[in-house]
């Protein structure tokens, strides 16, 4: 990572040459050349600089002494985080700015003897012409909800971004158990966040988008950070056999109970694919309803075929895949769950299986469907542990920075 942008560099070099002589303290900001052995304060951007852009990071720098102090602040009052050099004779801020904002810098150096300079510089960042930020984070910030081990955080902004290597670096995931994780972007507006391996369950994740000054296109600048915190409940792995026609539900790794269940018959074929096949591959629990609409349309059949067409209510109904795939209580037919796959792809299951399986379901958890001839595609839904580790990472921007 480069500790400073060519643009703040440029700055620096500036405010450096152009320095103000003068005493131990001047507030117009600038350069302070020190006299009697004190040290001299270069602050940048300068005193009265205007239309800063918000990517640059303030630097603060001392000659002939140490950094006593160095404080940001917006018009505002919030304070910009910022670091000192090992030898405390730098400073620059960790973050960017806010755009069309007012800043005031106040540093101070010590020299020799204890003399000191001390300097105040107020500048301006420029107005852009747009601004970006997230128009959505799932999973949503909630602290009644516990999502499951295999959950995905998905993250939308209401621009393109064309920097992505930039605003990729600019998010921060952390969690109180640790694991190995990293975007993927989907589209331009859209990056998701899977881990290696599911998460550890039952710790709390958080999510900081420090998007403030990030340059997501050109003359296009985040306008505000923005936090989310997560709760991983429990890890709920259900195994799905398609030729046993069991569903096995496991909670941190013992077994809870086994349904009888009926998968997809086949036998609708659509670009050389029966979709009446309950995909295999690893889906996650993407929804849930007490009740829902269930139609033919969206195989191409039309509901009022009374041969081939249905539009039926189905109770407990728990999506997951975005195709249409779910677990739920069959609609009578109960001879054939344990013993035959009768279904247009849903894992169907008992009234008290299905309603159980239903109030136990958290976003995220993980239904692993095996046996059928049917492969998940990654793109179905949440379907992102269809991708191996290394496929996944491949969509970074900072895979291949």
């Amino acid at each position: 990572m480069r500790l400073r942008s060519a643009a703040v560099a440029a700055l620096l070099t500036l405010a450096t040459a152009a320095g103000c002589g003068g005493g131990g303290s001047k507030p117009g900001g600038g350069t302070v050349s020190g006299k009697d052995g004190a040290p001299s304060l270069t602050v940048t951007p300068g005193d009265g600089t205007s239309r800063v852009r918000p990517d640059s990071r303030v630097a603060v720098t001392a000659g002939g002494g140490t950094l006593a102090e160095v404080t940001v602040r917006t018009g505002g009052g919030l304070v910009v985080a910022g670091g000192f050099t090992a030898d405390r004779t730098g400073w620059r801020a960790s973050r960017g700015l806010k755009p069309d904002a007012a800043y005031e810098v106040t540093a101070k150096a010590t020299g020799k003897g204890g003399k000191t300079t001390t300097v105040t510089s107020r500048f301006r960042t420029l107005k852009p012409a747009k601004t970006f930020g997230i128009a959505d984070i799932t999973p949503m910030s909630d602290r009644s909800e516990r999502i499951g081990v295999g959950a995905p955080i998905i993250v939308t902004f209401n621009r393109p971004v064309t920097n992505r290597a930039v605003v990729e670096r600019a998010l921060e995931v952390k969690a109180q158990k640790p694991v190995e994780g990293a975007w993927r972007w989907v589209s331009s507006t859209r990056v998701i966040y899977r881990t290696k391996r599911y998460w550890p369950a039952h710790q709390k994740v958080r999510l900081t988008a420090r998007l403030t000054g990030v340059a997501a296109a050109k003359g296009v600048y985040g306008a505000a950070d923005v936090s989310r915190r997560f709760a991983v409940g429990a890890a709920q792995i259900s195994s799905v056999n398609a030729r046993t026609h069991r569903m096995t539900v496991r909670r941190d790794g013992r077994v809870i109970r086994t349904l009888p269940v009926s998968l997809g018959a086949g036998g609708k074929t659509v670009n050389g694919e029966d979709i009446f096949l309950t995909a295999s591959g690893v889906h996650l629990v993407m929804d849930k309803k007490r009740v829902e609409r269930m139609t033919s349309e969206g195989s191409g059949i039309d509901p009022k075929d009374k041969n081939n067409g249905w539009d039926v209510m189905v109770n407990w109904a728990v999506r997951i895949s975005a195709s249409g795939e779910y677990v739920h209580q069959s609609n009578g037919q109960f001879q054939f769950l344990g013993v035959s796959n009768q279904s247009h792809g849903c894992v169907r299951t008992t009234p008290d299986g299905s309603q159980w399986f239903f109030g136990i379901a958290q976003r995220g958890d993980v239904v692993d469907v095996k046996g059928t001839a049917r492969r998940l595609p990654w793109t179905n839904g949440w379907s992102y542990w269809q991708l191996s580790w290394n496929q996944w990472r491949s969509g970074s921007a900072l895979h291949h920075a």
